[in-house]
Order: C-alpha cells, then sequence, then structure tokens
C-alpha cells in the first residue's frame, strides 16, 4: 500500500490490557438516508503500540498499515492529548467534601448485633389461651 494512500482516523483509546496493542474507537457522523437525522457511529481499531505508551483516555491518531496481527490492520501516529486520571480514591474525596462543609465525618456504623441468631420466642405461658371450640 502506497504511504500516500493510508488512511489517518483520530480517536480515543478505550483499552490497554493486551500486549503491544491498544483499542481507540473512532467517533463520527452518518445522515440518516431517510430522514436527514445525523447518527453517531462508533469504529472500534485495535492499534499496534510497540513501546505501551498509550493509556486509557488518550486522544490518539493512528494510520492504517499492513497486517500486523489476526485483528491489527493500525498503528499508533502520535498522542495528540493525554488523559488526566486523579489519584484519589472516593473515600478521600467525600472526607475532604465534608471538611470543606464543616461537618464531622460519619461515624463507622456499629455492627449489628444479634445478625444471624435466633429471635427468642414469646412464652406460650404468657399468651392468652385460644378458644379451641368456638367457630365464627
Amino acid at each position: 500500500m502506497a504511504k500516500v494512500m493510508r488512511k489517518v482516523r483520530t480517536g480515543a483509546v478505550v483499552g490497554t490490557k493486551m500486549d503491544q496493542t491498544a483499542v481507540v474507537n473512532v467517533r463520527w457522523k452518518q445522515r440518516h438516508r431517510l430522514y436527514g437525522k445525523q447518527v453517531s457511529r462508533i469504529s472500534r481499531f485495535y492499534v499496534h503500540d510497540p513501546n505501551r505508551q498509550c493509556q486509557v483516555g488518550d486522544l490518539v491518531r493512528i494510520e492504517e498499515t499492513r497486517p500486523i496481527s489476526k485483528t491489527k490492520r493500525w498503528r499508533l501516529l502520535e498522542i495528540v492529548q493525554r488523559h488526566e486520571v486523579p489519584e484519589v480514591l472516593p473515600i478521600e474525596l467525600e472526607r475532604e467534601e465534608l471538611e470543606i462543609a464543616g461537618a464531622a465525618p460519619p461515624s463507622p456504623r456499629p455492627s449489628p448485633e444479634g445478625v444471624g441468631e435466633a429471635q427468642p420466642s414469646a412464652n406460650v405461658a404468657d399468651q392468652p389461651p385460644a378458644d379451641e371450640g368456638t367457630r365464627t
């Protein structure tokens, strides 16, 4: 394939769990033939990333190339924009919000006592006698 005829696409990385491979989603719009409304489409490409430099959420530019494996037909050209992921746990965010609001952090819930234990049944002597012979 001539280098001038190679397709170039820009998309977001959605997976990097394979060795030297990234999965890139490319979004594009297409007009509906009958109604004329624009319909959003997503194409999924397996991209060769030999240095494993892609991370999930990055915006990357990819180029069509010779078949590298059964499904890989694209290679990474460049990372256009890095996706910044904060290294904060959700529980830490909640604590910071409570400190900013001036409220005390919630105390841990006490474990319920008697969970899994049988409830003491009412004593038969405490119940009034049932009328056995009367029907209404």
